[in-house]
């Protein structure tokens, strides 16, 4: 009787712990390898100290197979709990293929506002299958040093912008740190940087999309011009730099002015004896509206075949936290929370680049919705050409008609 006893007693305890071993550990896919150590070494271990019975794991993928080995571990059954989210198209994919739960009224989500959510709804607004986490802003960095030396004063207008450029040429100092080579930039950090202060950033996209306007529409032309007056003040070696040459030529003094993304703040931080500062992209005139590039980056979502998922729940709260925001935005420099907590950026420059936000619009890279659907995609359709006008082998104007004709090919506005 009492071997019975101890044997239901032991049963009873093996049943008790059957939860707790199915729980395991959470485990978060990402394309962001570089965050690696934050995860491990400070956001890990900041949600495991209100939460110290979940463990969990960061698992990063190379960002060029990100995409194509998650979907394959979906498909299979073997991706992790929570999965990093690219903004638009390539989330909702997964989630209309049922790989994402859907998140609205999850805990959490009530601290990002309707904008903010955008990247990862359907249509609409209508359903919600990542939490935002983090967007990238555009704008130029300066040498505050070379600027100071030649009494210059960091630009607002366009007319101002190309005066300081040929002020600095014509004093021997490389204006641009910039090439071609990687085609990527030309895009990224020239062409949908400056553009939403001519297209006016999310009312351009839209006219676009709804078949109100085309690329070769003046505001539009008018921002490639822009990229083609840039392509005189580039080094002779533009069309043969990488991004990291021009990367090293800002950071060692060798060029006054870098076209940059807010992900760069860190690693010119560490750029000895570089004085570093930022300004917006120019405005057409005095009194303007002004508009950044305040692109969407990254969102986190629930694997809807996940064993732990209500640890994944509890996380993806923590990710919603002020607590989170926080370390997110002043331990990974130039990444901005998308929540609506009050956070005080510390780093300078991140600082004043998110501070952009509280004068201008906020819009996403002209093809991130819905313009890169078709073959080949806008995406490398704008690498391409404005590589080719930055080079000055391809006219502001052609370049237009070369973007509307890939673009017509393929997309349909609906009818009005």
């Amino acid at each position: 009787m009492r071997l019975l006893r101890l044997f239901q007693f032991l049963s009873c305890c093996a049943l008790l712990a059957v939860p707790a071993a199915q729980a395991g550990t959470l485990v978060i896919e990402s394309w962001r390898v570089d965050d690696k150590a934050l995860w491990e070494q400070v956001l890990i271990p900041a949600f495991q100290r209100s939460h110290p019975g979940i463990e969990v794991r960061f698992a990063p993928s190379a960002p060029t197979e990100y995409d194509a080995s998650l979907a394959a571990r979906l498909d299979q059954g073997t991706a992790g709990d929570l999965v990093a989210c690219r903004p638009f198209d390539v989330s909702l994919s997964l989630y209309r293929q049922g790989h994402l739960e859907r998140l609205d009224g999850r805990a959490g989500m009530q601290y990002f506002e309707p904008g903010a959510l955008a990247a990862w709804q359907t249509a609409g607004g209508q359903e919600s299958f990542c939490m935002p986490v983090a967007s990238v802003i555009h704008g130029f960095m300066y040498n505050k040093a070379i600027f100071r030396k030649l009494d210059l004063q960091p630009p607002r207008t366009v007319d101002e912008f190309f005066a300081v450029l040929e002020v600095l040429k014509k004093s021997g100092v490389n204006p641009l740190a910039l090439g071609t080579a990687d085609k990527w930039e030309s895009s990224q950090l020239v062409f949908t940087n400056i553009g939403p202060n001519f297209w006016r950033g999310e009312e351009g996209q839209q006219a676009l999309l709804a078949g109100r306007a085309k690329l070769t529409d003046a505001p539009f032309v008018e921002a490639l011009r822009f990229g083609a007056r840039m392509g005189a003040y580039l080094a002779p070696s533009a069309a043969t730099q990488t991004y990291g040459q021009s990367q090293a030529m800002f950071a060692a003094g060798r060029a006054a002015i870098y076209p940059a993304g807010s992900w760069d703040i860190a690693n010119f931080n560490g750029a000895p004896r570089l004085q570093l500062g930022v300004f917006p992209p120019p405005v057409r005139r005095r009194g303007d509206a002004c508009y950044i590039s305040d692109h969407m980056d990254l969102g986190l979502g629930v694997n809807r075949k996940s064993k732990n998922k209500e640890d994944a729940y509890t996380f993806l709260a923590w990710v919603g936290s002020q607590e989170f925001a926080d370390i997110y935005s002043n331990r990974l420099t130039g990444f901005f929370t998308l929540s609506n907590h009050l956070i005080a950026v510390r780093d300078p420059v991140a600082k004043q680049m998110v501070e952009w936000r509280n004068s201008c619009a906020s819009t996403v890279r002209l093809n991130a919705q819905v313009l890169h659907r078709g073959v080949p995609s806008m995406e490398s359709v704008l690498w391409n050409v404005n590589a080719q006008v930055l080079d000055g082998t391809l006219a502001p104007q052609e370049a237009a008609r070369s973007l509307q004709g890939s673009f017509v090919r393929w997309y349909k506005p609906p009818h009005k």
